[in-house]
């Protein structure tokens, strides 16, 4: 089986190869993925699958076995599309629906010339194509779209929506061939340019026929969707379905379904979960009774596999508030995979976007689909494997057997061909292993196949060593891709070396490198600091200091004999990157490395020779550019420079320091997202031992790109979520401990510094760097056997643990006996605790080599397939974990400055963040930037964790606003008021701060509070001079010499108050509130913006049961500040300090006013219950959030 293009498979998922038709996709054939309701030509130079499906691929529980039947062919191509097909072109060319789209000038530039035409529709061809060449008209659009980048250009042919009257027409489709253009125009005529005749208002004819075309694309892509499935008709008629029971917008793409019982209690109910992009829903229509609902996957904190009782082979979705079980799978494990790695993508992307790696192809969740994630699956898989570049791509997969020299025969397991490598593994995973970089290559050749030797490929590698493959079904298309990529490396390989020989000619003959050592003080300290600074050591620090260290080398003889047992083993299995990696390695390995081939083996079993030979010259670069420069991850590393080893020469002298600054600095300069974290200083230092310091610079970055992913991000993730690995693996495999110990978590907590630093400050410095041997043979799997082989070691004391810091130190001092047999130091005794015993019983030595051989023996059975699949799932806890710790965090800072509850305001946040969330799922992308910007850094991470932008904050403020307003349109005005009142930074951001000090102003502050903010919305910021002036200033100026006329009740007319009277003793009252105006000072208002306050006010008003005393309050209170303004500007009045200027009016005016009529007084102190409001919001967010980002995603 060869397939072509990123493979990702779950740890136990078979790739679904069942269809029995055979079908292709060539380049250009306009294949395009669903995005909404829109689909789009795809730019030039995306990949388009080309599939052949045959047979019946494999058992779901046997990944291997289900590669190794071969019944599979993908491949993946890149194609140029958006420009017409040339003379002589063989590519199909498609014409497609477009999501309409205006185009205000109908032939704007004469670029276009019109074919056909009626009293709706024109036909239109792009001036210059399929004219005679000599047109200068056609030449010169000709050169404009070349000019043109390649998402810029046009197809040649267009269809245009026209309604008579209007300036504006709409692209309704487009195309490379005007025979298939012209079948979309008679469509047109036929069916609808007779049903459009009887529109009498114009404008419905645009609405009726940009909904008809949307209609035609919906269905187009859902039989695109559909036709990638196993099974397409199935696949339609349950997208079909999901889009009617759960009325989430076309966006939120279908990936699959699952027939299964959702269990209510005892009771089961049959149904059909619909796994999505953001979502897993569940619908069920049983016995007349219906039962649905919707998991997002943002709110996933846990998944587990169930099995017994009544629930065989159940799954476990639990949530935060609930959990449900899903069963009677016919393929649970397979349903297990797709759940847990949909949570897991939208975790990675909705939650740490910036903090973990997520791949190219899930950072756009519209192209994902069953078959990428199976593809994801076996990619991370196999760069776990290898521990290969994050960025390698998987492109051929086939089963094959490989010659292998040592065992004088061919050994059968599976090649993977990635972008640099040619990898094989046997079916066993780990027994045997062959990794051979491109760069390494020299040729591939296919050879004549013999019965005994069918369809053999010969790989040569630089090293004048071939290597032998047979078996290999689709041969010839395995070569001819590999071939192509080789020949594209040693091109660029080539290019790259010329131009790096053209500089070294010109420049300086002085060589950068330079060996320099002092292992002395200097008299001109300063001069040698500066000196050693700047120079690259050419060799590793140990051969420098192995003599200011006794006993390190240890028994010579030993040494010589090791040596001798390597250098066997090459000449058998081979020596370099691309040697076999057998039992017999590991063995080796155990036994000690010797000094003399440390360096070079871990160059070779983690590839980093590969990287430096590509790489020439990037490192003395670096230095060149991180070496004074100043920022927050050098000061760190210089903190931590004299931390590192301080017990061992090569770092008490400046030397080791300078080199070990370098290599931190100029890796913190390589990757500012990692930048620099503790424990590097320490990996670094003992890499420098062994290593020169270039090949120790390469090593650090497979270390914290490749084989310890995402450990040292700025919240060292990876190795939290390896310790939540870790505490599962201590439950199955050391049940009996877990059992007796209360809380297995504080085991898993002891152990973070293990995964850190490898063990390297956990054991003696001998015994630690035997611990870094095993590392680069076996990956973290080797952390992972040793750790629980020191608990296994202590089961017994700890299980008599009381507190963690006594299970602390029974494990501190287990691990401080582990000695390697030529340390020459004997180990210190364990502390003793006050009654003078020991605190661990377990006092006797222990030899490195017996612990390692031990946890092989023990634990060897731990696969990478294991680790993966289960880090897949911790990610999910240590995530949500993160999540947790970051909303309280939000709700400390702002509990103080509220008066609402901490459950409501819990579910505040929940409410603020799902709103964020929603726009991520089903926005246009623009608000993704939300969370995090580039002027951020000086932001706390609370601040900046999670704000909204204008539209989804109008989106909450129609949730959460505690009066009804009179018209939408004045709702939606006063709601962007108050969003640019709320944005303090004028950044378009409003964070969770400034939302809750909003919501409580509302909803517990006093009347004054509430008037004020409502006095600030009609001024600037908030009020701006662009907006419309309402009716009421468009009409005449209203009288401000008498009160206004209101109807009154009847008898009320001799209650009717003395506004002069009222006005004068108001007056008097104002002047005891001037301390406060001047305390907190309000800008005046003016009339125009009093007449918007008004406005306001009567639209709060409606629907009120108490509305027509309402309007009459306001009428009476709008009378007297009309008149209170009139005597400001007039400076009408004695106790009225003169101001000849504009007519204004005060906030402590309008409060006072307000405060004459119960009424309103009666309004704006009513309490509301926020609880009940914000639970209400919470049912209604999702449809009515999908139904506005629907409208703002359709044409206007």
């Amino acid at each position: 089986m060869i397939l072509r293009g990123r493979m990702q498979v779950p740890s136990t998922w078979t790739p679904s190869s069942q269809s029995q038709e055979t079908r292709r996709l060539q380049p250009g054939s306009g294949a395009r993925e669903k995005c909404g309701a829109a689909v789009e030509e795809p730019p030039r130079g995306e990949e388009v699958w080309n599939l052949q499906l045959s047979g019946a691929g494999g058992s779901p529980r046997n990944l291997t076995a289900g590669i190794n039947q071969g019944k599979c062919l993908r491949s993946r191509r890149g194609f140029s599309s958006g420009s017409p097909p040339a003379a002589g072109d063989q590519r199909r060319a498609e014409t497609m629906w477009l999501n309409p789209e205006e185009v205000l000038l109908k032939n704007a530039l004469k670029l276009w010339v019109t074919e056909r035409s009626n009293d709706f529709f024109l036909l239109q061809r792009r001036r210059g194509h399929g004219e005679p060449t000599g047109r200068i008209s056609g030449l010169l659009v000709g050169a404009l779209d070349s000019v043109l980048d390649s998402n810029a250009r046009v197809s040649p042919f267009r269809i245009l929506l026209q309604v008579p009257g209007s300036q504006v027409s709409w692209v309704v489709a487009s195309g490379a061939a005007v025979e298939e253009v012209k079948k979309h125009w008679d469509w047109l005529v036929h069916n609808l340019l007779r049903s459009l005749s009887v529109f009498e208002n114009k404008e419905d004819v645009a609405s009726f026929v940009t909904g008809k075309v949307r209609g035609l694309i919906a269905e187009e892509v859902r039989g695109r969707q559909a036709a990638q499935e196993e099974e397409p008709e199935k696949f339609r008629e349950a997208l079909v379905k999901f889009e009617l029971h759960f009325g989430l917008p076309s966006s939120e793409k279908l990936v699959t379904f699952y027939s299964c019982c959702c269990w209510k209690g005892r009771v089961p109910r049959q149904g059909f979960l619909y796994l999505s992009i953001n979502h897993a829903a569940f619908y069920s229509f049983l016995l007349g009774k219906e039962v649905k609902f919707v998991i997002p996957w943002a709110e996933v904190t846990w998944l587990e596999r169930l099995s017994g009782g009544l629930m065989t082979d159940a799954v476990r979705i639990n949530t935060r508030h609930r959990q449900r079980e899903f069963s009677m799978f016919l393929n649970p494990e397979e349903a297990f995979g797709v759940i847990g790695q949909l949570a897991d993508i939208a975790l990675r992307r909705l939650l740490d976007s910036e903090g973990l790696e997520v791949d190219r192809v899930l950072q756009q969740p519209a192209r994902i689909t069953k078959r990428i994630l199976e593809e994801q699956a076996l990619r991370e898989y196999v760069l776990a494997l290898f521990r290969l570049p994050r960025s390698e791509c998987l492109h051929e997969v086939a089963s094959c057997s490989v010659w292998t020299p040592h065992a004088r025969c061919h050994t059968a397991g599976t090649l993977y061909a990635t972008d640099g490598y040619l990898c094989f593994s046997g079916r066993e995973e780990g027994v045997c292993m062959l990794l051979i970089p491109l760069s390494e290559v020299l040729s591939i050749e296919e050879a004549a196949s013999t019965t005994l030797l069918p369809n053999p490929v010969i790989v040569s590698v630089r090293t004048k060593k071939a290597f032998q493959l047979i078996e290999l079904q689709a041969r010839d298309q395995l070569v001819a891709s590999v071939s192509s990529r080789l020949r594209a490396l040693q091109w660029k390989t080539s290019t790259f070396r010329s131009r790096r020989d053209g500089k070294r000619s010109a420049s300086a003959p002085t060589p950068y490198y330079t060996f320099y050592y002092d292992t002395g003080p200097s008299d001109d300290d300063e001069v040698e600091e500066q000196v050693l600074r700047n120079t690259v050591n050419s060799e590793a620090l140990m051969t420098a200091f192995h003599q200011k260290q006794p006993g390190t080398h240890g028994d010579q003889r030993a040494e010589r004999e090791k040596e001798r047992r390597w250098e066997e083993h090459f000449s058998e299995f081979g020596r370099g990157v691309h040697m076999f990696r057998t039992d017999r390695m590991h063995r080796l390995v155990a036994m000690g490395i010797p000094e003399s081939l440390r360096g070079e083996l871990w160059m070779t079993l983690s590839d980093a020779s590969s990287q430096v030979e590509a790489h020439q010259g990037y490192y003395a670069s670096l230095v060149q550019k991180s070496m004074g420069h100043s920022s927050l991850a050098t000061e760190e590393i210089e903190r931590d420079l004299h931390r590192s080893l301080p017990d061992h020469p090569a770092f008490q002298n400046p030397t080791g320091i300078a080199a070990l600054r370098r290599v931190l600095t100029a890796y913190a300069h390589r990757n500012p997202k990692i930048g620099y974290c503790q424990s590097m200083n320490i990996l670094a230092s003992v890499l420098l031992l062994y290593t020169k310091e270039e090949e120790a610079f390469w090593l650090l970055v497979a270390v914290c790109e490749r084989m310890l992913p995402d450990y040292f991000n700025r919240r060292v993730i990876g190795a939290q979520v390896d310790q939540s690995v870790f505490e599962q693996l201590i439950r199955e495999r050391l049940p009996e401990l877990a059992e007796r110990v209360p809380d297995v978590s504080a085991l898993s907590s002891v152990s973070l510094s293990w995964f850190l630093t490898l063990f390297l400050s956990a054991l003696p410095f001998v015994s630690g760097v035997r611990v870094v041997d095993c590392f680069f043979l076996h990956g973290i799997n080797a952390i992972f056997r040793l750790g629980l082989t020191a608990l296994e070691a202590n089961a017994a004391p700890l299980s008599a643990c009381t507190d963690d810091g006594q299970a602390m130190m029974i494990l501190a001092s287990f691990l401080d006996q582990v000695v390697s047999e030529e340390s020459p130091c004997p180990p210190s005794s364990p502390p003793a605790a006050e009654d003078g015993s020991t605190i661990s019983d377990v006092s006797v030595v222990r030899h490195i080599t017996d612990l390692i051989n031990e946890s092989h023996e023990r634990f060897g059975d731990l696969t990478v397939r294991q680790v993966e699949s289960l880090r897949c799932r911790h990610r999910i806890r240590v995530l949500q974990a993160h999540e947790d710790t970051t909303k309280d965090n939000a709700l400390r800072v702002v509990t103080p400055d509220v008066s609402i509850s901490a459950e409501t305001l819990s579910a505040v946040y929940d409410l603020f963040k799902t709103e964020h969330f929603i726009s991520l799922y089903w926005g246009d992308g623009s608000s993704a930037a939300a969370a995090w910007r580039p002027g951020d850094s000086c932001r706390s991470r609370v601040e900046r964790q999670y704000r909204l932008d204008r539209p989804q904050f109008k989106s909450l403020y129609g949730l959460l606003a505690p009066w009804a307003a009179d018209a939408h349109q004045h709702a939606d005005t006063l709601a962007n008021r108050t969003f640019t009142l709320l944005d303090q930074d004028g950044d378009s951001l409003v964070t969770f701060r400034a939302f809750t000090g909003w919501l409580n102003t509302l909803y517990c502050e006093e009347l004054n509070e509430k008037i004020r903010l409502l006095y600030r919305l009609h001024l600037p910021p908030a009020l701006t001079e662009s907006e419309d002036d309402p009716p009421l200033m468009k009409s005449p100026p209203m009288s401000t010499n008498r009160p206004l006329c209101v109807t009154l009740p009847s008898g009320a007319a001799a209650a009717e108050p003395d506004y002069q009277e009222q006005l004068k003793q108001m007056l008097k009252d104002l002047g005891r509130e001037r301390g406060r105006d001047v305390e907190k000072p309000v800008p005046l208002m003016n009339q125009r913006q009093f007449i918007q306050f008004c406005k306001t006010l009567y639209s709060m008003f409606h629907g009120d049961p108490e509305e027509n005393e309402l309007f009459q309050a306001i009428a009476h209170v709008t009378s007297l500040v009309l008149q209170i303004g009139e005597a400001r500007h007039r400076g009408w009045g004695s106790e009225v300090v003169r101001d000849e200027g504009e007519w204004t009016v005060s906030l402590a005016q309008i409060v006072a006013s307000l405060l004459t009529e119960q009424t309103l007084v009666n309004f704006f102190e009513k309490p509301v219950d926020l609880s009940a409001k914000v639970a209400a919001a919470k049912q209604k967010q999702y449809h009515q959030r999908a139904g506005l980002l629907s409208l703002q995603r359709a044409p206007r």
